[in-house]
């Protein structure tokens, strides 16, 4: 060994140290002390002096071993690891890189006083060979030992002798039966599918016992399958890439890579304290599954002391990775969470820098829920604040949890499966509660105007400590996936457990059968909401929950036992118009408390449980009634309470006509006297003086003809005379000559007044037209408004933009709306209700017929017709309103319907006169059995149909 005096030594000549790993039955990897606490550990390479162990299994020799050379190694390693040994160096080189040969000392494990040479007792139990052996055991042939190491000699005599002990005892690699082990190694992958494997582990609810052989970094190793269980036969001796389940630690870099990759911060520190801990140790592992390549195992490593997925996210050599934590069991996830947040805490390792999310909102805060707005979104009212106005409300989501979306038929996007039910049921659990709520983090949100901060939060309700993990439960939500820098809800692992326990029970989103959207009917539509009035008002009682809020008064609403939605205004009253939502054009000037009124019902009915009382219908389809909210002693009624706040009024018609129930002209009076809401206004002097000054309505008689009949009882007229159709039939005929008779773009607007093309068997002209309805992307329905017909035409060829001097505006429309007074006909599609338009068509079109013109109701004129002036002057002149009833064609108005007008007129002589002409009329037909009465008597509900 004086050869090794002339070079710079990497090991003292005497020493201890603590062994890393071993690589064979004769090397192992020492590591020595780190010259600093954040200085990597030194290593060094150190193999038997004079010995020879059989090569282990590499690419070199095809994955083979040399007989015997896995047993020596998994001897050594057994005996060595992780513990101190003592050296003495024989011959090393120059650098750290080479190896160094020298003896190694260990205490006797039996007889702690003995020191073994671990070279000599690898020899003794046939792991090893000395190099100094000839074939027959003869030393001739070998290089004698360095004169000046007389030591040397002593260990070449012990080396004989173990060797030829072992030789006559038959042991280790000189057994012939049985043979000694040689490994075939498979590699995952390459010879086998790791999912194959998991499968199995999982079928059989079985651990797997490995060894450690590489650490790629904190979470990452490379292990070595040794179960001599059976179930694992087909897998003992491959090798498998194995990531640490619930973490993800630093990445170490390749300084070969090119470019070189660096390690990220903290990556060797982490590696280092785990090949202290794990390296080259025999350990179980539980299989959960694989990555998404399905070339690693996603498992959890059982070391004898603790975890060491716990160890790690104590000391920030890691964070918690959820992909893989969902796979574990849930109830190893809580000392990975607390572990992660004492780092964080202690800003240890990959915290240094973490702070704690700030929030732009109050970290806890108490309110109402005023509305649901998603499944798992919620706009709150914290305790304290007035709401006066909409942002005073706080939005606030609910913490990793993510519900179905809902759809938007706008752009044809359907609901996800589930989407409503999750939706209705956080509205049962919260709407009007008082609510807990402790803000986690907050995201940026992108919206159609931007993007807000949104802040996600736990929401507790009286006894139910989480909503979030409720709707999981329940299979109406999922567990939110985060990436695994994000904050998340400190109950995250409580919500995985409950999503898992939703799908072992097959709850509703998680269930075997196919999800139905449940549907309804939808009387929102007029034509709908007409013909299933009568059955709503008939129901009596009705529970409903209020959808949707348009104004102080009018609502949509779902009624549960009728599966149906209907819009609905609650009878007598008139809100204030509100301002329209964002995004929404505003079609009527927003009136003063009109979203006062809206935010009123907002609070006390919006997504509540009502209860309704059904009266009547509108023309336009709106159900009107009553309406309840609250339960029990704290029932109120919902009119009385907005009239009593002064957040809406009563329509005045109908407190002249009788028809308002005394309790809320009281209640309107009460706060007309105390000034509150809408009173608290003072009216301009004009509105003082047109109020004082308000008188009845006056008849007038004129000379018209008919220019539409709709059926029997309403008709569009013109006034003979008017100066107005000559000039917009001329105006118009000079429009037709100018532009043609070809379409030309114009905005389609329902309300727009354009100009339509109509034949009349004349030829094709242009005629002013109110556009009333899209009937698909090609074409629109339109009012004629110079003549009352109503057609479907083509938005390509059948319209064009209107001249500015021909707007209604400048020259009116010359039809006009008319219905016969207090008499009512059937549909064109009842023989009745077309016989009564014919017998119209035969007795009035074509004639300057004389009308008395009564007054109008909602846009149209309610008219007494006779066939001719003649007629009219007479004493005991028959109108064609009586005509029609007489024939059986018509019948007479109800009371109330001739109460509501006479009350409105000022000379009430022809009304009367005309309602009983018309009485007289029907008892005459009656009697007949003509017309409708031919079966006899039509009983009262026939009006209603």
């Amino acid at each position: 060994m004086s050869s090794a005096h002339n070079l710079r030594p990497i090991l003292p000549a005497r020493g201890s140290a603590v062994v890393k790993s071993v690589s064979s039955g004769d090397t192992v990897i020492l590591l020595g002390r780190p010259a600093t606490p954040e200085a990597k550990a030194p290593e060094v390479i150190f193999t038997f002096e004079r010995v020879s162990s059989p090569r282990i299994a590499s690419k070199i020799n095809n994955n083979t071993d040399e007989p015997g050379a896995f047993t020596a190694r998994e001897w050594l390693r057994n005996l060595v690891i992780g513990k101190s040994v003592s050296f003495e160096t024989r011959k090393q080189g120059a650098t750290a890189g080479d190896r160094v040969y020298g003896i190694l000392y260990l205490a006797n494990p039996d007889i702690p006083s003995e020191t073994w040479n671990l070279g000599v007792e690898s020899v003794r139990r046939g792991f090893a060979t000395p190099k100094i052996s000839s074939e027959n055991g003869d030393a001739a042939d070998a290089p004698a030992a360095d004169a000046d190491d007389a030591s040397g000699e002593e260990y070449d005599r012990q080396l004989q002798i173990a060797y030829q002990q072992a030789k006559s005892e038959g042991v280790g690699i000189h057994c012939s039966i049985p043979p000694p082990l040689v490994r075939n190694i498979k590699n995952a992958v390459d010879d086998y599918n790791v999912t194959d494997l998991v499968r199995l582990a999982l079928s059989k609810k079985q651990n797997i016992k490995v060894v450690l052989e590489y650490i790629f970094d904190g979470s990452r190793y490379r292990c070595h399958i040794t179960d001599d269980d059976a179930v694992f036969s087909n897998y003992r001796y491959s090798n498998v890439t194995v990531l640490l389940a619930g973490v993800n630690s630093p990445r170490v870099g390749n300084p070969r890579a090119d470019p070189p990759i660096e390690s990220e911060p903290f990556a060797e520190a982490t590696r280092s304290f785990v090949e202290q801990r794990l390296l080259q140790r025999e350990l179980y592992l539980t299989l959960h599954g694989s990555d998404k390549t399905g070339s690693c195992l996603v498992a959890t490593v059982h070391h004898p002391k603790g975890s060491i997925a716990v160890e790690l996210l104590k000391r920030g050599y890691g964070k918690i990775s959820d992909w893989t934590a969902r796979m574990m069991d849930s109830l190893d996830l809580p000392a990975l969470r607390i572990a992660e947040n004492g780092a964080k805490r202690i800003n240890a390792g990959v915290w240094q820098s973490y702070k704690p999310p700030e929030l732009s909102t109050a970290s806890s805060l108490n309110g109402q829920v005023i509305e649901v707005l998603t499944g798992d979104t919620l706009s709150i009212l914290p305790n304290g604040v007035d709401y006066d106005n909409e942002s005073r409300l706080i939005r606030i989501s609910l913490a990793s949890v993510r519900a179905p979306r809902i759809g938007n038929e706008k752009i044809g996007k359907a609901d996800e499966p589930y989407a409503i039910e999750c939706k209705d049921r956080l509205r049962q659990l919260t709407v009007g509660k008082q609510v807990k709520v402790e803000v986690h983090y907050e995201r940026d949100i992108p919206l159609a105007t931007g993007t807000e901060k949104r802040a996600f939060a736990t929401l507790s309700v009286g006894k139910k400590s989480d909503i979030g993990e409720l709707l999981v439960s329940e299979g109406l939500a999922t567990t939110q996936r985060h990436r695994d820098d994000e904050e998340k809800s400190p109950n995250y692992d409580a919500l995985c457990l409950a999503e898992a326990a939703a799908k072992e029970a097959q709850k509703n989103m998680y269930a075997s059968q196919e999800y139905k959207k449940p549907t309804t009917n939808d009387l929102t539509d007029p034509k709908k909401a007409k013909a299933y009035s009568g059955s709503l008002v008939r129901a009596g009682t009705l529970k409903a929950v209020v959808e949707y809020v348009f104004n102080g008064s009018r609502f949509k609403l779902f009624i549960p036992s009728e599966n149906c939605h209907i819009a609905f205004a609650c009878e007598y009253l008139r809100c204030p118009q509100p301002t329209a939502p964002a995004g929404v054009m505003q079609q009527k000037t927003a009136e003063p408390f009109g979203d006062a009124s809206k935010r009123f019902a907002k609070l006390m009915v919006h997504q509540r449980t009502v209860e309704i009382n059904a009266r009547g219908v509108t023309l336009g389809g709106v159900i009107t009634g009553q309406m309840f909210f609250g339960q029990g002693a704290q029932k109120k009624d919902y009119t009385i309470e907005i009239l009593g706040a002064g957040l809406a009024t009563l329509d005045e018609k109908k407190i002249e006509y009788g028809e308002v129930p005394k309790l809320l002209v009281d209640a309107q009076g009460a706060a007309q006297k105390n000034k509150v809401g809408i009173w608290s206004i003072e009216p301009k002097d004009g509105d003082a003086k047109k109020t004082a000054t308000k008188t009845k309505l006056t008849e007038r008689v004129v000379s018209v003809r008919l220019s539409e009949i709709r059926n029997g009882s309403h008709v569009f007229f013109t006034q003979v005379g008017d100066d107005a159709i000559s000039v917009i039939a001329e105006s118009m005929k000079v429009f037709t000559n100018t532009h043609g008779t070809r379409g030309a773009p114009c905005d389609v607007k329902v309300g727009k007044v354009v100009a339509a093309l109509f034949d009349d068997g004349n030829g094709s002209s242009w005629y002013r037209a109110k556009i009333l309805a899209r009937k698909d992307k090609s074409r629109v329905s339109v009012l004629f408004l110079d003549h009352g017909n109503v057609t479907d035409v083509p938005v390509s060829t059948h319209l064009r933009s209107l001249d500015t001097e021909l707007s209604t505006t400048r020259i009116p429309a010359v039809a006009k709306e008319a219905v016969l007074a207090l008499i009512h006909v059937r549909p064109l599609d009842d023989d009745d209700g077309l016989n009564a338009a014919r017998m119209l068509q035969s007795t009035a079109w074509g004639k300057d017929l004389t009308a008395i013109v009564h007054c109008e109701v909602e846009g149209r004129s309610v008219v007494t017709l006779y066939s001719s002036k003649e007629v009219y002057e007479q004493q005991d002149a028959r109108s064609i309103n009586e005509e029609l009833v007489a024939a059986g064609y018509a019948r007479a108005a109800k009371k109330s319907e001739v109460d509501l007008l006479t009350a409105a007129m000022a000379d009430t002589n022809n009304l009367v006169r005309l309602t009983a002409n018309i009485a007289v009329a029907q008892e005459e037909a009656r009697k007949s059995r003509a017309g409708m009465w031919r079966y006899g008597d039509i009983g009262d509900e026939d009006e209603d149909e």
